[in-house]
C-alpha cells in the first residue's frame, strides 16, 4: 500500500470516527443537519482530521468573526476538536458554524 493510500486511510477513518460522536452529540440535543449541512460538515471534519495528521495548520482567523455563535455550539465544537487532541481553539470557531447553522432546522 502506498503512503498517500495508507493516510488517505487514516484520514478517513479519524473523520469517519469523529463523524460518528458528531452524530451522537446532535442525536442526544434533537439537532438535525439538512443533507447539503451533513455532507458540509463531513468535508469540514475530513478537512480537521487531516490537519491533525499532518500538522497543516490553518490560515489566520478572526475571533471575532464567530461573536453571534452560541455558547452550545461553540462548546459542543469544542469537545468536537478535543477529540483530535491537537488542534487549535480556531478550528472550534470554524466548526461551530455548522452546528449553530443546524440548530436552526428545528
Amino acid at each position: 500500500m502506498s503512503a498517500v493510500t495508507e493516510q488517505d486511510n487514516d484520514i478517513q477513518s479519524l473523520a469517519a470516527q469523529v463523524m460518528t460522536q458528531i452524530t451522537d452529540m446532535f442525536a442526544a440535543r434533537n439537532i438535525q443537519p439538512n443533507p447539503v449541512q451533513q455532507q458540509m460538515l463531513t468535508s469540514h471534519v475530513r478537512a480537521m482530521a487531516l490537519r491533525s495528521l499532518t500538522g497543516e495548520t490553518l490560515p489566520e482567523v478572526e475571533e471575532e468573526l464567530f461573536e453571534d455563535i452560541s455558547p452550545e455550539s461553540m462548546t459542543l465544537a469544542q469537545q468536537v476538536v478535543d477529540l483530535f487532541g491537537n488542534l487549535p481553539k480556531e478550528e472550534a470557531w470554524l466548526l461551530s458554524v455548522h452546528f449553530e447553522v443546524a440548530k436552526e432546522n428545528e
